[in-house]
């Protein structure tokens, strides 16, 4: 970007240093050396900050985002002097071209989308025309997994998608593509030969891979080109610092999709760390993001740097709450979470397994009271996946169902949702509750024992 202030005969601003004055300055009047001012309208004045938040100075040149052009070309529109080289004008046009798109649902998606995932898909499908990323943002429950599929579809012919998720959700992704689009092919990340997977990729593969297994082989996915790359549970990487931020960062590809059901959960650092993934640099730096918008916003309130950072991301983020699409859902969603369980647990699960063959083998009680020690036996089993101190009292091994219990319940309370909590051991849910005192989260309790009155 570049520009000039003709103030008289002989004095001519640059935009660079106009723009500097009016960071450096918080007042209307700017000064100029040797008692002399120059005195902005607040509508300028305004407007000039608001360049300053899109822009970037680096040296004695203005440069701006190729994602903040439509911001920046609606701003323009109220400088009657502004004038728009060819090259800008054709990036308006690109940006206009693809919001104008009429995205069709794929015929190989095994599934009637209701209007709302619709909107949702056309929605992915416009971002990736533009060569922007997205930020699915739908409340738990809302089928982001199946619109993200549907996006997937359409682009899967012309290379390897990657999917990001957690352990718990990897096997849920295998299932759904299965189940809703058969044409692509699932391929669960792990095993010995993970080079020779990789390197033999092609078009309508997807790789699924846990967020454990992406900072482990941060280098080797990092060497493919992907078409789409998809972060599930994207608040994953909400840490910038952590390694598991730093292996998704690098990866490469042309369309970066986030499924989040939380975007903002503590401060907007988190939020810095999802958008650079999607959208590298739209933002600026993380120094130049905390100065134009987390301070002032979070530390001062202040509306209008509120006002910008929304104006600048609303056309990367969807967000649905299910109150505003109750009459498309159905009675009852389910939503299937597979927890697998730490080395520590499964030692303890697998020592109690052949110690309970061992004991029924050595048992010679007649066949009916067998039978219930059998099913004492499986229950211990069960128990020792629900909790090792269900099984173990006084044992310091955490529990990973616990650990996903508390995510979700972390994402319900985001969302300001209601939740029944059940488990069929009452010696579990007292160890829910006490977990839930000491996160500060309130519940009411109820089991057999609690008196028909209360």
């Amino acid at each position: 970007l570049d520009g000039q202030l003709q103030l008289d005969e002989n004095l001519i601003m640059d935009m660079k240093t106009l723009l500097d004055l009016v960071e450096s300055s918080p007042r209307r009047f700017l000064p100029l050396g040797e008692g002399r001012f120059i005195a902005l309208t607040e509508a300028l004045r305004r407007r000039l900050e608001e360049m300053n938040a899109y822009a970037d100075r680096e040296g004695q040149t203005v440069r701006c985002h190729a994602l903040a052009v439509p911001v920046l070309d609606e701003l323009f529109d109220e400088f009657p002097q502004v004038t728009r080289d060819t090259s800008w004008k054709e990036r308006v046009k690109a940006f206009q071209k693809s919001m104008d798109l009429k995205p069709v649902v794929p015929s190989t998606l095994q599934a009637e989308l209701r209007d709302y995932q619709v909107t949702g898909y056309e929605w992915l499908s416009r971002l990736s025309s533009w060569g922007a990323g997205a930020c699915l943002a739908d409340d738990m429950g809302l089928g982001k997994t199946l619109q993200a599929l549907a996006v997937l579809l359409e682009r899967a012919p012309q290379g390897p998608t990657l999917v990001i998720a957690p352990t718990s959700v990897c096997m849920n992704w295998q299932a759904e593509i299965t189940r809703f689009a058969p044409t692509l092919n699932p391929i669960l990340f792990g095993g010995r030969n993970r080079e020779g997977l990789v390197g033999g990729l092609q078009g309508m593969d997807v790789l699924i891979c846990s967020y454990g297994l992406l900072q482990q082989e941060a280098e080797l996915l990092a060497t493919i080109h992907w078409r789409t790359i998809v972060l599930d549970e994207a608040q994953a990487i909400k840490n910038f610092e952590t390694q598991r931020a730093q292996a998704a960062l690098a990866l490469k590809g042309d369309f970066r999709i986030i499924t989040t059901g939380t975007p903002i959960e503590n401060h907007l650092g988190e939020f810095y760390t999802l958008f650079n993934f999607i959208n590298p640099g739209l933002l600026g730096s993380r120094q130049q993001f905390n100065e134009r918008y987390a301070t002032p916003i979070e530390k001062s309130g202040d509306r209008e740097a509120r006002k910008r950072l929304k104006k600048l991301i609303s056309p990367f983020l969807l967000r649905r709450i299910k109150s505003q699409v109750l009459d498309e859902l159905p009675p009852r969603t389910d939503v299937v979470l597979q927890v697998e369980m730490s080395p520590e647990e499964t030692a303890l699960y697998e020592a109690m397994r052949r110690q309970a063959v061992e004991t029924l083998e050595q048992d010679e009680s007649p066949l009916g009271q067998k039978h219930l020690k059998i099913l004492a036996e499986i229950m211990r089993l069960r128990q020792a996946c629900c909790h090792p101190r269900l099984v173990v009292p006084d044992s310091d091994l955490a529990s990973s169902k616990l650990a996903l219990f508390g995510e979700v319940v972390e994402e319900l309370l985001e969302n300001s949702h209601k939740a029944l909590v059940f488990s069929q051991f009452v010696s579990h849910l007292t160890l829910i509750s006490d977990y839930l005192k000491k996160k500060g989260i309130e519940f009411r309790y109820l089991d057999g024992s609690t008196p028909a009155k209360e």
